[in-house]
C-alpha cells in the first residue's frame, strides 16, 4: 500500500499500548518507573524511606519570643512555634535523629533525604506530612500551617529526583497533611479531619484511592488535635495501638467491623508512644516512655520493639512516625 494515511493508522494500531494492566501493576511500575513505588499498608517491611535531618532551620526559634500565656515559644507574625518550655538543643536533636536513622539502616532500610534548604521551616524534620504514599506513588499535600507551606516544593523536587510518580497534588482550598492518613489494610484507609485537614483535602485523596479500589474512612478528630497519628497507629496486620481519648467511638466500631484489634495506651504512658513506627509486621521502633503495663500488652500480642530516645525531637511537635514517610513497603 502507498497511501500514507493508511500506513500511519495501521502502524499506530499495531503499536498502541492498552489500558491494561493498570498503572499500579508492579510490572508496569518497574518497567516505566524503575521500581515498584508506593505502599498499600502501614506495617509491611519498610524498604525505602524519606527523612530530613534537623539543621539550620531550627535557628528561627528565638528564645526571646516566649508566649507565657501558652507556655511555649512562637511568633504569630512570622508563623513559627516551638511547643516546649525550653529552647531546642539542636545538637541533641541531631544526635537523636541520627540514632533513629542508624536503627532503620540496621534493619536494611534505604534512607533518602529531602532536597534543598528548609529555610525557616523548622517542622521539615517531620517528613510524614507533606506527602502521602499510596499504591503506585505519592499524593503531594497542602500544608495546614503557615510555617510549613513551601515544604511541598522540596518534596516534589525530591520525588522527581528519585523517579517517584506523583498521582495528585492537593489543590484549591483543600488542606491535607500526611500525619492524618493511615492504611488500615490494603483495601481501607482513614483520614483524620480537623484543624489541619479539611474535608476538601480528604475528598481529593478519596478520588485517588477510589480508582485503586480503596475505601476511605473519615475520622473527626477531637478538639485541636492536628493528626490521626497522635492517637492511632497500625502495628501488625490486624493490630493497632491507640489512645481512645483522641478518637470517636464510631471509628472504634469501624475498626472492630474490619477485624482490627487494638491495644489502648495507659494514662501513665508518654503520649508519643502512639507515634511509633512499624518497620515490619509486629516489629516496632518506639520512643521512651511506655509503662510496663503497655509493654506487657504488646508482648502478649506478639509485638517486639526497639526503644529509640527521641524526646528532644519530640519537643518540636512530632515523633518517630512523624519523622518518616515510607516510600516502599512489602505488601502483606
Amino acid at each position: 500500500m502507498t497511501n500514507p494515511h493508511w500506513i500511519y493508522t495501521q502502524t499506530i494500531k499495531t503499536f498502541a499500548a492498552g489500558a491494561e494492566p493498570g498503572f499500579e501493576d508492579p510490572g508496569e511500575l518497574a518497567a516505566t518507573w524503575g521500581k515498584v513505588w508506593g505502599i498499600d499498608n502501614d506495617v509491611g517491611r519498610i524498604r525505602e524511606i524519606l527523612m530530613h535531618r534537623p539543621g539550620p532551620e531550627m535557628a528561627v526559634v528565638d528564645p526571646t519570643k516566649r508566649l507565657p500565656e501558652i507556655g511555649s515559644y512562637g511568633d504569630p507574625a512570622v508563623g513559627w512555634y516551638f511547643q516546649s518550655d525550653t529552647p531546642p538543643d539542636i545538637p541533641l536533636m541531631q544526635r537523636q535523629h541520627a540514632a533513629f536513622v542508624a536503627a532503620l539502616e540496621a534493619e536494611g532500610v534505604i534512607v533518602h533525604y529531602l532536597d534543598g534548604e528548609a529555610g525557616n521551616r523548622l517542622k521539615q524534620v517531620y517528613t510524614r506530612d507533606p506527602l502521602i504514599m499510596v499504591k503506585g506513588g505519592a499524593i503531594i499535600c497542602r500544608m495546614g500551617a503557615r510555617i510549613r507551606r513551601g515544604e511541598e516544593l522540596a518534596v516534589t523536587r525530591t520525588l522527581a529526583r528519585l523517579g517517584i510518580p506523583i498521582l495528585r497534588t492537593i489543590n484549591g482550598t483543600g488542606v491535607m497533611e500526611g500525619g492524618s492518613f493511615a492504611w488500615l489494610n490494603e483495601k481501607t484507609c482513614a483520614i483524620g479531619v480537623g484543624v489541619r485537614v479539611n474535608r476538601d483535602g480528604a475528598e481529593q485523596v478519596r478520588e485517588v484511592l477510589a480508582r485503586q479500589g480503596v475505601e476511605l474512612l473519615i475520622v473527626d478528630l477531637v478538639g485541636y488535635d492536628i493528626h490521626l497519628d497522635v492517637s492511632f497507629l497500625m502495628i501488625d496486620r490486624d493490630l493497632a495501638i491507640l489512645n481512645p481519648m483522641g478518637l470517636p467511638f464510631s471509628f472504634l466500631e469501624d475498626l472492630k467491623a474490619r477485624g482490627i484489634r487494638w491495644i489502648e495506651t495507659d494514662p501513665a504512658d508518654d503520649g508519643w508512644i502512639v507515634n511509633s513506627l512499624a518497620i515490619a509486621p509486629g516489629k516496632v521502633l518506639m520512643p521512651e516512655g511506655a509503662t510496663n503495663r503497655t509493654l506487657d500488652r504488646l508482648a502478649a500480642a506478639g509485638v517486639t520493639w526497639t526503644t529509640i530516645p527521641y524526646a528532644e525531637v519530640q519537643k518540636n511537635g512530632g515523633g518517630l512516625h512523624c519523622s518518616t514517610t515510607p516510600l516502599i513497603r512489602d505488601s502483606l
